[in-house]
């Protein structure tokens, strides 16, 4: 999202609390996959670029700048951006208000125009996720590509993955899937994965 743009977003009238928190789509990172091509840092930065290609980005005076980055961990890569956490201590702890939620459960956007540079943000974020911007006039952070999420597609840096290392899932379906796969392991261990639906016996025990 280009500087200002986060402003009219956050702008719009905040969607009703209900006392349940709204469903919503996260980043799912799956480090075991990533092969640190950083082929999401580019597609971020340029996601968040005035330019058109990326060779005229990358000759600007002011060059993209990523909001997810790779770090190593081990063998492995491990993507990592801001994850819009629902009790944000960003958002708590801005002092102009720069850093706020578009609606319950929603993305944590950053207005730059609003930002003084503080860096109270940085020193509280549990994930190193927010970062000063090149020219120093402001902090930046992911924005969940909000401007294409909203139009129903994933973020840059999911649809530029090419091993599906990152993802957007649902949470309630992201949690199914864990939940599944420790049955599975659990089943696994005890000698009774192929018996599961062929003998009611062989289910285990609940509660």
């Amino acid at each position: 999202m280009h500087r200002g743009r986060a402003r009219n977003w956050l702008r719009r009238p905040a969607r009703r609390r209900t006392g349940i928190l709204r469903m919503r789509k996260v980043v799912v990172i799956n480090g075991a996959r990533c092969l640190a091509c950083k082929q999401c840092m580019i597609e971020c930065a340029m996601a968040h670029s005035e330019a058109s290609t990326l060779a005229e980005a990358m000759s600007s005076d002011a060059p993209p700048q990523p909001r997810v980055h790779i770090d190593p961990v081990g063998q492995f890569g491990m993507p990592l951006q801001c994850r819009h956490c629902d009790d944000a201590p960003c958002v708590a702890i801005c002092p102009t208000g720069a850093i706020r939620r578009v609606s319950d459960g929603g993305s944590v956007l950053l207005d730059q125009e609003s930002c003084i540079g503080c860096k109270f943000c940085v020193a509280v974020c549990p994930f190193g996720a927010i970062e000063l911007s090149r020219d120093g006039a402001a902090m930046i952070k992911c924005d969940m590509c909000i401007e294409r999420t909203e139009a129903g597609a994933p973020p840059a840096c999911v649809a530029a993955c090419p091993t599906g290392a990152l993802q957007f899932r649902e949470v309630d379906e992201w949690l199914g899937e864990r939940r599944r796969r420790v049955a599975q392991q659990v089943l696994a261990a005890s000698g009774r994965a192929n018996k599961v639906g062929s003998n009611t016996q062989d289910r285990p025990e609940t509660g």
